[in-house]
């Protein structure tokens, strides 16, 4: 297992470094340079040069390089002009929120798919069977945006359930605070996840329940619902533990559409805005910190998958 482990983080390693590279290179192909696309087209040659000088910019490029790594390995992503602020610290205010967005976003999507889908397995080819499956793949194809002003539509507008908006207030302990704000972003980000969750656990299900062990587990006597969740369920669980990795790059990017829609002052509202007011500096810092937040969950879903099954390590 130490072996495994640490060949995984050697992997984590080379990955985090190429992105590094590819967002060095991004920033040095902003048309006129990083200079000129930080401080406009009306900035002058002289105060070009001198933004290059105090920032480094005039530098051989791999010093550039290992200076801007150094930056961001100790949390100095530059500085936001734009909002007059630097990039570390309002990462610093955004990122907790999005975080706990998309861990209860993760919560809700495993505890909903992962019951349906073997229920969809246990009563295959019936009719609730396909209701479900039917509406997975309505799910599965419609756009976050679509999936949230339908929410705000019926949930907000019309029954008057839940507030159309996220909750405003500066820093975390506020969220939990006015949680019922919070429902329809978690929901919506949800909803993608569940329809897809629930194929794979109907298919994984599926695909034990045909294999040797569940036979001799009946012949010995067992009960079926000893053999669903004793047996079955486990090995079920690990190409959905896989997923939870791989599904932390769509979480981020559907966090964007969703904070966008409620107004949910995090990561994703922070790209979405920095975007529209070409702050180069603070999407580079979120494009950053997401490539190191996939990273680092699909190693912890690769650690996850060989305490599950040990095999892995073969």
């Amino acid at each position: 297992m130490i072996g495994y482990t640490l060949r995984r983080l050697a992997q984590a390693v080379l990955v985090v470094f190429v992105v590094t590279v590819i967002v060095f290179i991004l920033l040095h192909s902003l048309p006129g340079g990083a200079a000129r696309a930080i401080l406009g087209p009306r900035a002058t040659s002289a105060q070009i040069a001198l933004f290059n000088k105090q920032n480094g910019l005039d530098q051989p490029l791999v010093v550039q390089y290992f200076t801007t790594l150094g930056g961001w390995l100790t949390g100095d992503f530059g500085f936001s002009y734009k909002l007059n602020q630097s990039v570390g610290s309002l990462l610093a205010e955004r990122l907790p929120k999005t975080i706990i967005l998309a861990a209860f976003a993760l919560a809700l999507t495993v505890l909903v798919a992962v019951p349906i889908g073997i229920y969809q397995a246990v009563r295959r080819n019936r009719f609730l069977d396909y209701v479900l499956t039917g509406a997975s793949f309505v799910f599965y194809a419609a756009p976050t945006f679509f999936l949230g002003l339908i929410m705000i539509e019926v949930f907000s507008s019309t029954l008057g359930w839940f507030p159309p908006e996220a909750p405003q207030s500066d820093g975390v302990v506020p969220i939990f605070q006015q949680f019922g704000a919070m429902v329809l972003p978690i929901v919506t980000l949800a909803l993608l996840g569940i329809a897809g969750f629930s194929r794979y656990m109907r298919s994984s299900v599926l695909d034990n329940i045909n294999q040797d062990y569940v036979r001799t587990a009946r012949a010995k006597g067992a009960s079926g619902t000893r053999v669903l969740w004793g047996h079955v369920l486990r090995n079920a669980l690990i190409p959905i533990i896989t997923l939870l990795g791989l599904s932390l790059p769509a979480l981020f990017a559907g966090a964007l559409i969703t904070e966008s829609i409620f107004n949910f002052p995090g990561m994703g509202l922070l790209f979405w805005n920095a975007a529209q007011q070409s702050d180069y500096p603070v999407e580079l810092g979120v494009v950053i910190v997401t490539a190191f937040a996939t990273v680092i969950g699909n190693l912890i879903a690769d650690l996850l998958l060989l305490a599950v099954d040990p095999r892995v390590k073969l």
